[in-house]
């Protein structure tokens, strides 16, 4: 017997809105990931990225979100400062 599925529960329009914000981070992280001049560092950041949003994936708490998505950014910044610097 086939176990029964319940219907995946609609986004709300606000859910919706900070879930694009959140594969846009993750996006953009991934792009300056590939920025980095060694294998072995992008293999090792890809890792990192993909193991934080993982972590983070089940978070419903709309402040929560909100702070990881701040600190996200900022992450970010902090990488492409880095790898900007790595390159000169």
């Amino acid at each position: 017997m086939a176990a029964s599925r319940l219907p995946p529960t609609a986004l709300t329009l606000k859910q919706f809105l900070r879930r694009q914000q959140v594969l846009q981070l993750y996006r953009k992280i991934l792009q300056a990931i590939r920025q980095a001049p060694k294998e072995a560092d992008r293999h090792y950041l890809r890792d990192w990225a993909r193991e934080e949003f993982k972590r983070n994936k089940d978070t419903t708490d709309e402040d929560a979100i909100r702070m990881m998505i701040t600190q996200g950014n900022l992450q970010l910044r902090e990488l492409e400062r880095t790898l900007r610097l790595a390159k000169s």
